[in-house]
């Protein structure tokens, strides 16, 4: 008769480590802390992918907390915990008020939103997020959307490449880049990564990982639109937050925490300027818990260098 094995239960522990090989939440406890957590009260996590930030979120909450997480990349629901405490939202997280009233919540304790692209869309080379595998020129978050990185490069006028190099990915040499690009697509399809780098590799200034970098991200935010929809997200906040509610926003460049400080500060996306004749002074919506952003700690940075570019803000509706 065979030995039969013994059967283990499994560590909780290595069941977290095995969900953070998709994605590691970054700031996870300082992104969490700032929410103040009731733990009975009403919490969305925008953006769930490997579910980090949902998971430390749930250990607050008690049985009567609830959690919705959306998240628009399929891929994610794969992450999701066996708990009745989580309401799963397969959409882009800019629908957040009204699938907030479809699943009936009115107004909710505080938000969390990691507008970080995940480790897993990172190193799937399918989805075509990363200069270091070969694939399809996609970029995609939610692969049922229509455009692509590669239908970008190949519609767009000389001009649109210019402004969107320039702008999202603040390419030094963007108008040579754009004309560049404008001239290789006659002969070269430019549907891969590789297509892409080969054809570039004349007007590559300065380390070419970075230079990468900065394309790809200028196209990424294109393709998915993320400073329109993190706008849309913002837009919403003070209709959908308590009183005394948390907003937690972790963003990865420049110009989305630009959009996030402004927005906390005074409601808008423009750069405060002074006017002297302007006596119209608008209503404070938050109070500023971050008075600056809050930056990953040193050893964070060390265990996942892609944590070096995040900031934190954090605001308390008023």
């Amino acid at each position: 008769m065979a030995k039969q094995k013994k059967i283990q239960a499994a560590d909780p522990q290595k069941v977290d480590q095995q969900q953070d090989v998709y994605h590691i939440p970054v700031m996870l406890m300082e992104a969490v802390d700032a929410l103040n957590i009731d733990p009975d009260g009403i919490y969305v996590d925008c953006t769930f992918g490997g579910g980090g930030h949902s998971r430390e979120i749930l250990k607050r909450l008690g049985k009567d907390g609830k959690l919705i997480a959306f998240d628009q990349d399929p891929d994610a629901k794969r992450n999701l915990p066996d708990d009745e405490r989580i309401v799963f939202v397969p959409h882009n997280f800019k629908h957040i008020n009204r699938f907030l009233k479809l699943n009936g919540f009115a107004k909710v304790d505080g938000i969390l939103a990691d507008l970080g692209v995940s480790s897993h869309q990172f190193d799937e080379g399918t989805r075509g997020f990363s200069t270091r595998f070969d694939g399809p020129l996609d970029m995609r978050m939610d692969p049922s959307q229509p455009v692509t990185a590669s239908a970008i490069l190949q519609t767009f006028s000389q001009q649109q490449l210019h402004k969107l190099f320039e702008q999202y990915g603040e390419v030094t040499n963007a108008k040579t880049l754009a004309a560049t690009i404008v001239q290789q697509r006659n002969t070269n399809p430019l549907q891969t990564i590789e297509q892409l780098k080969q054809a570039l590799q004349l007007v590559v200034k300065g380390n070419p990982n970075k230079y990468f970098a900065q394309v790809f991200q200028a196209l990424r935010i294109e393709v998915n639109d993320e400073l329109g929809v993190l706008k849309e997200l913002l837009e919403q906040l003070p209709g959908i937050l308590k009183p005394k509610a948390r907003v937690a926003i972790i963003s990865f460049h420049s110009l989305e925490d630009r959009l996030v400080k402004n927005f906390f500060k005074k409601g808008s996306f423009e750069e405060e300027t002074y006017n002297p004749f302007e006596r119209e002074t608008k209503e404070q919506v938050f109070k500023i818990i971050s008075k600056k952003p809050i930056e990953p700690s040193a050893e964070e940075q060390k265990l996942n260098s892609r944590s070096r570019s995040a900031r934190l803000r954090i605001a308390e509706k008023l």
